[in-house]
């Protein structure tokens, strides 16, 4: 509703946003209004003030007036628009004045719609500017046309605007001056006295409602939207693609300021927008421009849909839950039982303010703003099907849910979006417990499986026991086993073709086993034929011992394996490839599937590979479903197409309609069904035959078409009559009422009777004793009239097929009843019944069953033989009377002469004699066809030809109207124009013969010439005609390889074209070819086409959706020839790339993207070749290769597509590992690094390979950062060193003479200065050397500790150094070549080395103690220190963090008191400094109370101020904004005179992006701080908005203070110093200028001037430094000139 209101206050909110309170009391709107200026026909507004016996009093604010709405004159609005309520005291009404009386006293009104919509202010009303209201329609006049606005002239001297906005849409540029018309008055300005007026014909019919424009709907993206009007200051008003107005305000143009909008926004250009709102009153939809608007994942939180994974940033902690930022405007709540899969006691420690994390959304309250997000691991994560409503939860659906309710009767399970569902406790596991809240708790992760849903009660039955064993199971196992449990075992997958052996029957299907394996498997009696009258007879028949072969393999449910033997879904399995995951399901595709279950609100649908589908009850059929289970049954086969895929949810939903899911040639579709259930009755007969039965011996044997002599037994009530006899023992033979008219018929009777239907499941025969069916044949169906249209009379309708017989001939024939497999509901005027006349066009060439052919049903109108209208047709009716009418008398061969009648893109239209067309395909015109070229183009309206007749078709005439006569069709000849026809050198004859037989005609790989119909964007293939009858499609990725091409399609094939096309084989429906373009029929490895990017993932690769319905994958090293940090960026999916296939799989193919493979033709730099095979490397080679992943054993890096190698952990850093996680988190998969080739094993392939700098001569993978210490040269070599040294010593020994051996082994045993004594030394120069040989410090001063990540100090205590590292332990293989030897006895000279060693090894130990530098080791070492310096409060913080590293918490602590203790009470800050590293302690690694603790211990003991500054520090530090927030407030309360409380929280706020409060804290601090401080607050507060704040807001505070103090010059120093920092060079120029001439002492002016002429030198250029030095000249002058005077 349109309302008056008033604007009645202006003001502004907290973010200094306008603020504006309306009113619509009608005091206040109608306050300009009198008594005595109430006129009869004014329309005002009002409110109802009380309720009387005979209407209403209604206030319309004007004194002393009382105004009536009687009772009579309001029933219609009360009926109408209010629901039927009585009008209620207070509501609001737009009323009519309709009587005045008594001089304004009293007024009667109405609210009739009629009246109201029809109410006008005239120039009798007395209106003028002072009482006009908003709302009042005017006649007025065009006074002027502006380019965006009109000027109208109304009640006779008012004149107001119409804007741009409010113009009617269908007459913008179409008003001219003088021009009367209809206007709304809109809004008046009172202060300029402008009225502005509005023409939308919504507004011109007063009381109307105002709907929402029908423009596009919030949060669409407008891709290209064209400026219609710029208004400056205001916004842009654009025109969508659909012609509909859209505007933007100014501030939403950009996401920063825009210069010259008037350039950018110019008329006609064209920007991409998002709509944000709709303006109701403006009725055009609102947009933004802004980046951030339009690339944001929603807008509104009805955008945000359950079961969605959001990403948020933390934004605070509750006690409640975590508070979850998803985008400036919406937050949700992460509820404390969903922080993770188990309850947190303290999530503090886990979550922290301003970090992102990755949600579930659980459910969204649009209404009250509210949306629940989850943390657990398991939801988040799941890959099980997502449950946001009761009609998703389908029987036998595995998902995920949380427990809600633990009670003794079971479990309560909460999905997404709210939906609950009960878990009895006999269904909580396979032994229940007895007491669930023992097992069970609120909030656990569970794995639930649907048993039973009732969507419209919103019930929901559930279970904890898994479907695959059918017992108990984990009910919180995570793991998606679904998939696994469809597929089957892995010897019986899906598709697979088996025979099997009947075993036993059972209720709903055969127990069977699978040859010659004998595996037990499950054929349900719905898997035994598409048709599911055939199922139950299939399995009534079969017998045990029987083998059925041709089976294919379904699934697998409750441990056993599921078969199916439907012919359509085998034939689909075995044509091609088929999705097999619901990632590979692509919209468009078409496939043969099972119905599952019927829902009231649609179908659920099962495809192979258990992939499950709804379709809803719009997309079931081309008519209108009123029950769903009218038109399907489970297990009917279907034919179904992707119309909708949901990958988040993984839904998928599906058409049924046969407009969508047929192949357009209903009669081939139609007679291969026919065909079909034939053949099953033939199989069924072959059963029947080898039984011991006699009566289903005779029943197989009926022949239909046979003529029996039988005897009438009796007539049934129902009219029908029985007959017995010989043939037909134990059967039951029975005539319709139809069927007995012409003969008369008496009990005991014998005649002869013709068998029209042989029922097998209920063992009745159906006959017939009409004369026309029992005469001899006058004419046989001859092969010269088959494909001629044909009468024919339906005599018997069954479900699947119905019998007729040629009109004028006992020739049976059988007619389809349905079209399509999904053509299963008629309406009763579509159902065939007994006596009908139908036209029917008898198959070619068809294969006849028991000697009847089949026909395919021709179009007609409904209408009884003439036998059924009261008498019986005469004895030699002709054939022709019945039969179409036929308007020519041309046969095949006929050479004709005609004229162009029509020329179409593939097709042309001849005019013959005697008013007969002729049809020409595009294909019959030329013998060559040149490509690219229209043959029909060579033709022209009005040209004479000559032709030859080919054959017919049916078309519709377009002599009757198509109303009336939709169905009468007549014979067109076809016709050809080739020359080669015409002169006889070819056969003229169109090819006969199934159209699928036809089709396998063509081989793979075959050239041949088609024709472009059209490209049809819908299922993104080009339809193209190869004859008038063969047909074909090539799909996207198969018309060029031109990446231009296949950006407008449409654009680049142009209709009747003829392309050069490659065949690569009938589609699915096996009615028409699958073509190229690109020369591809299959791909092979080699072969270069187009694909779709499907999915791009990080480290790993891409997946590429190819031609033929495959999918490849491209590693990281094959997308490019020289490899990247970022090798997948650009890479989107959804973008075209060019292909290579490189390898084959059978499920996917390997592919390349690199331009060496898809660009053969050309030459390439490739910098990273590709590395084939292991023999292209050898030993020593350096090259790239990406991180594959990271093991047990080491980093496996991929060096190309086939070939990976493995980096052990000994060569992949130059650091010392002790924890392989290390590697984990440091090394990603998919990094690029450079390895070295160490070895190579042709055989077994692998690959040895080295990542050290060494090998590389590239940095370390690991980064210092981590401090870690470096391997020793010891621990490099691992005693290889040294092993290699001892075997080298061992073989030279055995290769010296035996003398030489022997002098040796003399000298050692004389004690000679041997090779001992000197071995001994040099083993002592090797360790001497490792020992000293150690990184010196890099400064004189004592070395600081530095603590792990996550320990923070305060600011001054930041800067501690690591510690020093522990001693290298000996090699492992040197200590055990030690254990294994036995001590060998020592000489005197050796033991007088060994004390000497033992000696020299105290010295260094005793140098090393006296050393200053040293760093202490051990806790022993730390004593020491402590009682050598026990006030430095730096050595007892390394005590302290000593301690952390080995996390001895409590040992810290000890340490602390210990040294507060011990330092002396005048050292003040190095007590300070032990206090803060106390607090951070507690901070990190204890309680709030012990924090609290040691906080209000320091306040007693240190200054207070400096106490809270040094908390509120650590609280920042450690993000704890909340808390640090909490105790500034408390500062600002205890320590409101001190100012630098003041800046810590401002510089706090600012850093927290909180600007507004930082701008209110100034005004506080000013009211608190004595007035003298002001000046250098203000100044400070300046700096901080400088450097984390707003620099405008800045420089307006140091101007405002300098406007007040233009004499401090620190001030202007200080302005200076910012505004070179953080301002341009303009500005800066201009502040120097302003200093230099301010009135201030000469030694600050020169201080001021030097500073000007150094920023020249620095950043001008030479002419501005002597600029500075004319300006300083000029001052000295200047002041010289004033002293002197």
């Amino acid at each position: 509703m349109v309302v008056r209101c008033v604007v009645s206050r202006l003001g502004a909110t907290k973010t200094n946003r306008h603020s504006l309170k309306l009113s619509i009391n009608p005091k206040e709107v109608n306050a300009a209004l009198s008594a005595g200026a109430l006129r009869a026909g004014m329309l005002l507004s009002g409110c109802v003030s009380s309720v009387e016996d005979h209407g209403y009093l209604v206030d319309i604010g004007v004194k002393v007036t009382k105004a009536f709405l009687p009772q009579q004159k309001a029933q219609e609005y009360i009926k109408n628009r209010n629901q039927g309520l009585p009008l209620r005291v207070g509501q609001y009404l737009n009323v009519l004045l309709e009587v005045i009386k008594d001089n304004g006293r009293f007024a009667q009104l109405s609210v009739r719609t009629n009246d109201v919509a029809t109410a006008m202010a005239a120039e009798d009303q007395n209106w003028g500017f002072g009482n006009l209201l908003p709302g009042l329609v005017v006649n007025a006049e065009v006074q002027k046309v502006n380019p965006h606005s009109l000027v109208l002239q109304f009640l006779s001297d008012l004149s107001g605007t119409v804007d741009f906005n409010h113009l009617d849409p269908q007459r913008v540029g179409n008003y001219r001056t003088g021009q009367k018309m209809k206007a709304c008055v809109l809004y008046l300005y009172p202060d300029s006295k402008s009225v502005h007026l509005t023409l939308r014909p919504l507004f011109l019919q007063p009381g109307a409602d105002v709907q929402l424009p029908s423009g596009p709907p919030v949060s669409e993206v407008l891709q290209r939207c064209t400026v219609a009007y710029y208004q400056k200051g205001a916004g842009v008003t654009f025109r969508a693609e659909d012609g509909s107005f859209v505007y933007s305000r100014v501030f939403h143009l950009s996401d920063t300021k825009v210069s010259s909008a008037a350039n950018v926004f110019r008329k006609g250009s064209q920007h991409r927008c998002r709509v944000i709102d709709h303006a109701p009153m403006e009725q055009m939809a609102l947009v933004s421009l802004k980046t951030s608007i339009i690339e944001a994942s929603f807008l509104r939180h009805q955008d945000i849909l359950p079961g969605q994974v959001i990403e948020g940033k933390v934004a605070s902690l509750e006690k409640f839950g975590v508070l979850v930022t998803l985008t400036d405007h919406i937050r949700g709540l992460v509820p404390r039982t969903h922080l993770a899969n188990v309850p947190l006691q303290h999530p503090e420690k886990m979550y922290n303010v301003g970090d992102k994390i990755k949600c579930r959304v659980l459910k969204v309250n649009a209404e009250t703003k509210r949306v629940t997000l989850t943390r657990k691991k398991t939801l988040v994560g799941s890959k099980l099907a997502i449950v946001t409503s009761y009609a998703e939860a389908v029987p036998g659906l595995v998902a995920h849910g949380y427990i809600v309710c633990v009670k003794p009767f079971g479990c309560i399970v909460c999905f997404y979006g709210d939906v609950r569902g009960l878990v009895p406790r006999q269904e909580l596991s396979a032994q229940p417990p007895a007491s669930p809240e023992d097992v069970f708790y609120v909030g656990q992760v569970v794995k639930a499986t649907v048993l039973k849903c009732n969507p419209a009660q919103e019930k929901l039955l559930l279970s904890f026991m898994s479907p695959r064993e059918g017992t108990g199971g984990d009910p919180a196992a995570g793991a998606d086993g679904g998939q696994q449990e469809r597929e089957g075992t892995t010897g019986y997958p899906t598709g697979k073709v088996v025979d099997v052996k009947v075993l036993a029957k059972a209720k709903d299907g055969l127990e069977v086993s699978i040859l010659p394996e004998l595996t037990a498997a499950f054929l349900p009696t719905t898997h035994l034929s598409d048709h599911v009258s055939n199922c139950p007879i299939l399995a009534e028949r079969l017998r045990v011992a029987d083998v059925i072969s041709g089976v294919m393999c379904w699934g697998r449910a409750n441990n056993r394996i599921i078969l199916c033997r439907k012919p359509a879904l085998l034939a689909f399995v075995e044509q091609g490839p088929v999705a097999k995951d619901f990632t590979e399901l692509q919209v468009g595709m078409v496939m043969p599937a099972i119905v599952k279950n019927i829902m009231p609100y649609g179908v659920f649908v099962e495809f192979a590979h258990g992939l499950v589908g709804l379709a809803p009850k719009a997309a079931m059929s081309d008519k209108f479903v009123t029950n769903t289970g009218d038109h399907f049954v489970v297990g009917q086969t279907v034919v179904a197409m992707v119309t909708n895929l949901d990958a988040e949810k993984r839904r998928a939903l599906l058409s049924l309609k046969v407009s969508d899911c047929g192949s357009g040639d209903a009669d081939r579709e139609s007679l291969a069904l026919l065909r079909q259930y034939l053949t099953e009755l033939e199989l069924i007969g072959a059963y029947m035959g080898r039984r011991d039965s006699p009566v289903v011996a005779s029943l197989s044997r009926l022949v239909i078409g046979e003529r029996l002599e039988l005897t009438m037994d009796a007539e049934r009530p129902d009219g029908t009559v029985s007959f017995t006899g010989e043939p037909v023992a134990g059967l039951t033979v029975t005539a319709s009422r139809y069927h007995q008219r012409g003969a008369s018929l008496s009990p005991g009777q014998q005649m002869t009777v013709v068998v029209l239907f042989v029922d097998i499941h209920s063992s009745t025969v159906y006959v017939s004793v009409r004369p026309e069916l029992l005469r001899p044949s006058v004419k046989k169906l001859q092969q010269a009239r088959r494909s001629v249209q044909q009468s024919a009379v339906v005599q018997l309708v069954t479900p699947d097929l119905a019998v007729g017989s040629i009109s004028g001939s006992s020739q049976l024939t059988f007619i389809p009843v349905a079209a399509h497999l999904n053509d299963t509901f008629h309406f009763d005027s579509e159902k065939l019944c007994e006596g009908q006349v139908v036209s029917v066009k008898v198959e070619a060439g068809s294969k006849n069953h028991q000697g009847i052919p089949l026909s395919a049903r021709g179009p007609g109108k409904r209408r009884r033989a003439a036998g059924d209208r009261g008498r019986e047709p005469p004895e030699a009716a002709p054939a022709a009377a019945t039969a179409p009418p036929v308007q020519h008398s041309l046969c095949v061969g006929d050479t004709v002469r005609g004229t162009v009648k029509s020329v179409r893109p593939t097709c042309l239209t001849i005019a013959l004699s005697g008013g007969v067309s002729g049809f020409v395909h595009v294909s019959e015109i030329l013998d060559q066809v040149s490509g690219s070229t229209v043959p029909t183009a060579s033709q022209k309206i009005g040209d004479t030809v000559t032709a030859k007749v080919i054959g017919c078709k049916d078309t519709k005439s377009h002599k009757f109207l198509p109303i009336t006569h939709s169905r009468f069709k007549v014979t067109t000849p076809v016709l050809t124009l080739r020359p080669s026809k015409l002169s006889g050198r070819d056969g003229a004859e169109l090819q006969e013969g199934d159209l699928v037989d036809r089709l396998r005609a063509f081989k793979p790989g075959q050239a041949l010439t088609c024709y472009v119909y059209r490209y049809y964007s819908a299922k993104q293939c080009l339809d193209v005609e190869v004859t008038h009858d063969i047909h074909g499609n090539v799909e996207l990725l198969l018309l060029s390889l031109n990446h231009k091409c296949m950006k407008h399609p449409e654009r680049a094939f142009q209709p009747g074209q003829a392309l050069t096309a490659t065949v690569i084989g009938p589609d699915s429906s096996g009615t028409r070819l699958c073509l190229s373009l690109t020369g591809l029929c299959s791909l092979d490895e080699g072969a270069v086409t187009l694909g779709i990017i499907r999915r791009v993932v990080p480290g790993v690769g891409v997946m590429v959706s190819l031609p033929l319905g495959t999918t490849g994958r491209a590693g990281l090293c094959d997308v490019t020839d020289s490899y990247s940090e970022v090798p997948l960026d650009g890479l989107v999916p959804g973008s075209l790339v060019r292909c290579c296939v490189i390898s084959k799989s059978q499920n996917q193919l390997g592919i390349s993207l690199r331009k060496s493979r898809v660009y053969p033709e050309k030459q390439h730099s490739v910098c990273d070749p590709e590395l084939a095979t292991i023999k292209n490397l050898w030993k020593g080679a350096v090259v790239r290769g990406y991180v594959k992943d990271v093991g047990e054993l080491g980093v496996y890096v991929s060096l190309s597509a086939s070939l990976s190698g493995l980096v052990q952990y000994q060569h992949v850093t130059d650091y010392s590992v002790i924890d392989n996680r290390i590697y984990q988190e440091n090394i990603p998969k998919g990094k690029l690094v450079t390895v070295k080739v160490l070895s190579t094993d042709v055989q077994s392939g692998h690959v040895g390979l080295s990542l050290l700098p060494a090998d590389t001569r590239n940095p370390d993978m690991l980064p210092e950062s981590l401090g870690l210490s470096r391997k020793e040269p010891n621990e490099k070599e691992s005693g290889t060193t040294e092993r290699g040294k001892r075997k080298r010593r061992d073989s030279e020994r055995e290769q010296l003479p035996s003398k030489i051996l022997k002098r040796q082994k003399k000298q050692r045993l004389e004690g000679t200065d041997g090779g001992l004594d000197v071995y001994c030394r040099e083993e002592e120069e090797e360790e001497s050397d490792t020992e000293f040989k150690k990184p010196s410090p890099a400064k004189a001063t004592v070395a600081r500790l530095q603590l792990p990540s996550g320990f923070a100090w305060d600011a001054g205590l930041n800067t501690i150094a690591p510690a020093l590292k522990d001693q290298e332990d000996m090699s492992s293989d040197s200590e055990e070549e030690q254990s294994t030897n036995a001590e060998p006895r020592l000489s005197r000279r050796e033991k007088e080395a060994s004390r000497r060693r033992e000696e020299e090894e105290l010295s260094r130990t005793e140098q090393r103690l006296a050393d200053p530098t040293r760093q202490p080791q051990t806790a022993d070492d730390f004593d020491r220190l402590v009682l050598s310096s026990p006030s430095n409060s730096i050595v007892w913080i390394q005590y302290m963090a000593f301690h952390l590293h080995a996390t001895e918490i409590e040992k810290a602590r000890a340490v602390g008191e210990r040294a507060l203790k011990t330092i002396s009470f005048r050292e003040e800050q190095e007590k300070l400094n032990v206090w803060v590293a106390l607090l951070n302690l507690e901070n990190l690694y204890g309680t709030e109370e012990s924090l609290t603790r040691v906080f209000e211990r320091a306040v007693q003991n240190s200054e207070p101020i400096k106490v809270f500054q040094q908390l509120a520090g650590v609280y920042s530090r450690s993000e704890k904004y909340k808390q640090a927030d909490s105790l500034y407030n408390t500062m600002l309360r205890r320590f409101r005179q001190d100012s630098s409380v003041w800046l810590s929280y401002a510089s706090f706020l600012l850093k927290q992006g909180r600007a507004e409060g930082g701008h209110a804290l100034l005004q506080r601090a000013l009211k608190c701080l004595p007035q003298k401080e002001h000046v250098d607050v203000i100044a400070k507060f300046a700096q901080l908005e400088f450097r984390m704040g707003d620099t405008e807001r800045a420089k307006a505070m140091f101007e405002n203070t300098l406007s007040s103090y233009p004499k401090r010059t620190d001030l202007w120093s200080v302005y200076i110093d910012m505004v070179v920092k953080y301002g341009t060079q303009e500005e800066v120029r201009h502040i120097l200028d302003r200093a230099v001439h301010l009135k201030a002492a000469p030694k600050k002016i020169k201080f001021f001037f030097k500073r000007y002429l150094d920023y020249e030198r620095k950043q001008g250029s030479a002419e501005r430094v002597r600029a500075v030095k004319e300006k300083a000249l000029a001052y000295v002058e200047s002041r010289g000139s004033m002293e002197g005077s």
